[in-house]
């Protein structure tokens, strides 16, 4: 029975000698605040079992109300010394003009380093250059006639000076065979009648002087050349030419007196009638 008048019951949770809140702990290293004291026991009591105890688990109880209270000793000890410690100065202007640049220069749009490949790299536009129109060829001067001369007389006159110019004859010498051809056939290219053979090949007249064929009326029969060497325009005049360049200082003779050395004619003056005109031909040729 205790004290108060309450029978004790034999199948209560434990007899007085166990219970821990009859007995206060003597252990100084164990003991508790009131405060930390009563709330342990409060939360010892809910957790209580009905069932019966023991002397190991008294202890047991003791060891960990102890603990329980060394660790609110330690937390009150940390919350009440968070606030002794010293604030953390605050940061200088400098320091912040600093983070400023900082965040700022982080903050700039940095040019790409990647890598441009061969694809990624627009590829120039290549513009073909328009080829320069070809100049279209200069149309060879028409020769017209001059000195009075018709159309077939003038072409004539032009192959005599093409010959002499092929073979590089100054223009004096083209003079005296224009006038030499004027004086014996009236610059056409003459077939024989006697030569029937002569008039086989391209003649703009016919002739009756012996076997005399051609612009220059030269002679098969004297040694100048075939008949259809001497109906041939070009053949004709490089044969008088020829003959020309042979006779010492012809550059320096009168115009009929060189044109007789190699014609040998019965009528030697004529040739000189035909200068002027002659000239002007040749000039109107060379352009």
């Amino acid at each position: 029975m205790r004290d108060d008048g309450t029978l004790d019951d034999p199948n209560g949770p434990g007899r007085p000698a166990d219970r821990s809140d009859d007995t206060p702990s003597t252990d100084p290293t164990t003991a508790c605040p009131p405060e930390a004291t009563g709330s342990w026991r409060t939360r010892f009591r809910a957790l209580r079992t009905p069932v019966a105890p023991r002397p190991g688990r008294t202890r047991l109880a003791v060891a960990t109300g102890a603990a329980c209270c060394l660790g609110l000793v330690g937390v009150s000890q940390v919350g009440f010394g968070a606030p002794e410690r010293a604030a953390s100065p605050a940061p200088t202007a400098e320091a912040a003009e600093r983070a400023a640049v900082d965040a700022a220069s982080r903050g700039m749009a940095r040019p790409s380093t990647a890598p441009t490949t061969p694809s990624a790299t627009p590829s120039p536009t290549v513009t073909a250059k328009a080829k320069p129109k070809a100049k279209p060829k200069p149309k060879p001067r028409r020769i017209v006639p001059v000195a009075g001369l018709t159309r077939a007389q003038m072409d004539n006159a032009t192959q005599i000076v093409r010959a002499g110019r092929e073979m590089g004859v100054p223009r004096r010498a083209l003079v005296i065979a224009v006038a030499t051809a004027m004086q014996e056939s009236t610059l056409l290219n003459y077939a024989s009648g006697v030569l029937p053979e002569s008039q086989e090949y391209p003649h703009q007249a016919i002739g009756w002087d012996h076997d005399s064929v051609g612009l220059f009326q030269q002679r098969p029969s004297s040694g100048w050349g075939t008949v259809a060497e001497l109906m041939d325009p070009e053949y004709a005049t490089k044969a008088f030419l020829s003959a020309l360049e042979e006779i010492p200082g012809w550059q320096d003779l009168p115009l009929s007196v060189a044109a007789q050395a190699v014609q040998i004619s019965a009528f030697p003056d004529a040739y000189a009638q035909h200068e002027w005109r002659a000239g002007e031909v040749v000039a109107e040729i060379l352009g």
